[in-house]
């Protein structure tokens, strides 16, 4: 934990105690994202940046929402492009704290080529996604994250793919800060969220969100009994300890709660800046934008 950056944290005071906006949240009662509302505005708070320096970009979906019920900047985007967005809105505007969040639906079907690419290029922003194993808002088919053999209304007998682990994924693909909490402990999501937005890179929390309507097998109860937090000897900077501890979760058939894995690495917008810097230096000699054009001829 103690290399986890403190990144670009502001140190100005929020104006106001709350980021939350005035549209009351329209989730079924009892549903996690309640408890990921609550917890981010905490984590902001602590934060410190003030609303018109953040925004969050959504896709859709319940968790898609988001943008509604915060009093910060949003977009609510497509189905699956939320991470799209938000990596256009953070190389347009670097000085901004951008926050993505989704459900495992929008980020892994529909979304999975943005969700790959955002990983991989490290854009410095915070993903958070929220869990349920179920499509909720289209009334509960099977998701990426559904168990095998789940019986659902599109699946009447039982899921015949494998599970994607958002963990696994967004470890593979290549994010920098990987970290998964529950809505069933919100000091722990607050915690995870606070240094997902410290870090400079790509954050991704995956957030066990249970959808009481449309798999209430997998209640908060449930997600208690599976989820352990992480070893007090465990090393977030040991990324092939992070790799073995997935697997062994898997194998286990429970939940690491906390920062899985946590490294540093150029931005996608430093490397851009990077090879923008090059480009210039190579092409000082040249007189005129006839010549230039010519090197492309």
């Amino acid at each position: 934990m103690s290399d986890v950056s403190a990144g670009a944290a502001a140190t100005a005071k929020p104006s106001k105690r709350t980021y939350r906006g005035s549209q009351r949240p329209t989730w079924c009662a009892g549903c996690g994202d309640y408890s990921v509302l609550a917890a981010l505005d905490k984590a902001l708070i602590s934060y410190g940046r003030p609303e018109e320096e953040i925004t969050v970009v959504s896709g859709i979906g319940c968790s898609s929402r988001f943008p509604f019920f915060m009093n910060t900047y949003g977009f609510h985007s497509v189905h699956g492009r939320a991470l799209a967005v938000a990596t256009g809105l953070k190389l347009a505007r670097p000085d901004i704290t951008v926050i993505a969040t989704g459900g495992d639906g929008d980020a892994l079907a529909i979304g999975g080529n943005h969700f790959f690419h955002a990983m991989r290029r490290n854009v410095d922003l915070t993903y958070i996604l929220m869990d349920n194993q179920i499509y909720g808002m289209t009334k509960g088919q099977a998701a990426p994250t559904s168990e095998l053999g789940m019986k659902t209304k599109s699946t009447p007998y039982g899921t015949f793919e494998p599970p994607v682990d958002p963990i696994w994924a967004a470890l593979t693909m290549g994010a920098t800060f990987v970290a998964q909490t529950a809505s069933h402990d919100p000091n722990h999501m607050t915690e995870m969220f606070l240094l997902g937005l410290q870090h400079r890179g790509m954050s991704f929390i995956n957030c066990l969100s249970p959808c009481v309507t449309f798999n209430a097998g997998m209640d908060r109860e449930y997600f208690k009994a599976h989820s352990r937090p992480l070893p007090e000897n465990y090393d977030p900077t040991d990324y092939e300890a992070a790799l073995k501890l997935v697997l062994q979760a898997r194998r286990e058939s429970f939940f690491p709660l906390g920062v899985i894995h946590v490294r540093h690495e150029p931005t996608l917008a430093e490397r851009i800046g990077e090879i923008r810097e090059i480009a210039l230096k190579k092409s000082a000699h040249r007189t005129s934008v006839e010549e230039i054009i010519r090197q492309f001829l």
